[in-house]
């Protein structure tokens, strides 16, 4: 599988400069939050996830919801509806092959 990358919308709460991006790999589902002069990084291997949720309002912004076995969740805001479609897809097709 090729490394796909889906960034957050600049015009959403905490995106502005620096957008939030999710990015799937072979290794798993990685959380990318950058700021100026650092960033945080999270990586979570397919196999570690339990569940994949989505909330996609009538108006707005989509979030996506990736929880995890024992490691808590991850929650990102600022997608459209077709991305976090796309990356719950993607996301349940690699959990399905392990």
């Amino acid at each position: 599988m090729e490394q796909k990358i889906y960034a957050a919308s600049r015009l959403t709460d905490g995106n502005k400069i620096f957008p939030n991006k999710i990015i799937l790999d072979d290794n798993g589902v990685t959380f990318h939050v950058p700021s100026m002069f650092s960033g945080q990084e999270t990586t979570i291997p397919y196999s570690r996830i339990s569940s994949v949720n989505i909330d996609t309002p009538f108006i707005g912004y989509s979030d996506i919801i990736i929880e995890t076995t024992g490691e808590g969740k991850i929650q990102v805001h600022g997608f459209t509806k077709d991305e976090v479609q796309e990356m719950k897809q993607e996301i349940l097709q690699k959990i399905n092959a392990i």
